[in-house]
């Protein structure tokens, strides 16, 4: 399946998913608590499959839109209502009741994050040992001691098994503009203690990454530029390029390993190359190699075809990590995953709002696909995990106190138990209206930085 395929399929999954969850807690919640629901819908617009079941005859729908869902309950606000089922009308339950059918969307998405991460712990949640690569000169990393090898065994107080770990971490000190102990140690075992000062660093959370802001890159090894396949008629191939063969020079310049040579690739898009490769033991002639040009984003780069050949098994086993708990204390750490992912994503919002954190970060439907696409064709464990996260998000999301939004209902429940009688339709029409025009500028937003992202601007 193709690259787009894939991500198309994963987000719809995806979101089909989450929103199933989401919408059966509301769904499941006002059926125990004695409201008639009329229809539960997976997606918006005309159903491509429709159902009715149960004593009420409740439909159940799949819609052509998968971008959403919506569970419709007795009203009569919205129309006439037997006067058999009036008192199961939504409109007529308890503030106490109503209150409770609206927070159980976000509270399924929570429950269900504390489900998968559950699942997650008692398998193995597969990464990466946090060792560092690259440090960036005069970079913030750079400053605070960090130098090649280094690997992060703990931010603060928080053990950092993984890279995943060890971000999360300097992102929440990050949002709090903290000064941070960070421990790290080289192969040979001594280990230093080193400071971030977050209150300092301008531009931690601007565009572009955490790691690459502070200056830090992911370890990786130096692999020698020795290709293990070829793209059918590829520039390789037809250059006469075989697989096993090692690039030791390209235009009188030597090549030490697959970076170099793929650095001057992307440099010479359209141009020809003069390359030495060694075959089998033995030095060929050179071979005329003209890399095909290809737009990626803003710049003209120069690609051939060619694989390099993976490290050898022990040598990528030496780097990953499995992190594993049994089913008991899985439950402790999915409970605390869900909450810090949480409380880290509302205040990732309130650094956007506050101006700490840049609104470029925001992702849209096109990032989030490709997210969905990439974390299921790296395997059944990685997109659990991008489950979980999106899943506390939309929770996160529809807590907060924008009108259409749960939380905005939520919000006019407060008002009415404060003033002792709902607000006047015309007030929950505005806000109404102000919500809808408020969710329009965040879809703006994300949409613009995803196609900034897809196009480069």
């Amino acid at each position: 399946m193709s690259g787009l395929a894939g991500s198309l399929l994963a987000f719809v999954v995806a979101i089909s998913i989450l929103v199933a969850v989401h919408e059966f807690g509301h769904f499941w919640v006002a059926r125990k608590l004695g409201i008639k629901v009329l229809r539960f819908s997976i997606g918006f617009g005309k159903p491509v499959w429709l159902r009715r079941f149960g004593a009420d005859r409740t439909e159940f729908a799949i819609a052509a839109l998968p971008l959403g869902g919506y569970v419709k309950m007795l009203d009569e606000r919205e129309a006439p209502v037997a006067s058999e089922d009036v008192e199961r009308a939504f409109n007529r339950q308890s503030l106490r009741t109503r209150s409770a059918v609206i927070l159980a969307g976000p509270l399924f998405n929570f429950l269900f994050a504390i489900l998968v991460y559950w699942l997650m712990f008692i398998s193995g949640v597969p990464g990466i040992k946090p060792v560092v690569g690259e440090v960036a000169p005069h970079s913030t990393a750079a400053t605070a001691g960090f130098v090649p090898g280094d690997q992060l065994y703990s931010v603060g107080d928080t053990p950092t098994p993984t890279w995943d770990a060890a971000t999360l971490a300097l992102l929440d000190a990050a949002l709090s503009a903290a000064n941070v102990e960070v421990v790290v140690g080289q192969p040979d075992g001594a280990r230093r203690v080193l400071q971030i000062n977050f209150s300092a660093v301008q531009n931690a959370l601007d565009k572009g990454g955490l790691l690459q802001n502070l200056g830090l890159s992911v370890w990786r090894p130096v692999l020698p530029a020795v290709i293990d396949r070829l793209v059918a008629a590829g520039a390789a191939e037809q250059a006469g390029l075989r697989p096993g063969d090692r690039v030791i020079g390209v235009d009188g310049r030597e090549i030490h390993n697959w970076g170099e040579w793929v650095t001057y690739v992307r440099a010479h898009p359209a141009q020809k190359l003069a390359v030495e490769v060694e075959r089998d033991g033995r030095r060929l002639p050179p071979l005329s190699l003209t890399p095909r040009a290809v737009q990626e984003r803003e710049e003209t780069i120069g690609q051939i075809g060619a694989y390099v050949r993976p490290p050898a098994a022990a040598s990528a086993d030496a780097l990953r990590v499995v992190v594993r708990y049994d089913p008991f204390e899985s439950i402790a750490k999915a409970v605390a995953s869900t909450w810090e992912m949480s409380a880290l994503t509302v205040r990732t919002l309130w650094g956007m709002l506050s101006g700490k954190a840049s609104v470029e970060n925001i992702s849209g439907p096109i990032s989030i696909a490709q997210y969905a696409g990439y974390s299921a064709s790296i395997g059944w464990a990685s997109f659990l995990k991008f489950l979980a996260i999106v899943s506390i998000s939309l929770g996160v999301l529809n807590l907060l106190p924008i009108p259409v939004l749960d939380g905005g209902h939520l919000f006019y429940n407060l008002i009415e138990w404060l003033r002792g009688k709902p607000l006047s339709d015309s007030a929950q029409q505005a806000g109404q209206q102000l919500g809808i025009v408020l969710l329009l500028m965040l879809m703006s937003v994300a949409f613009y930085n995803d196609l900034s992202r897809l196009f480069g601007a």
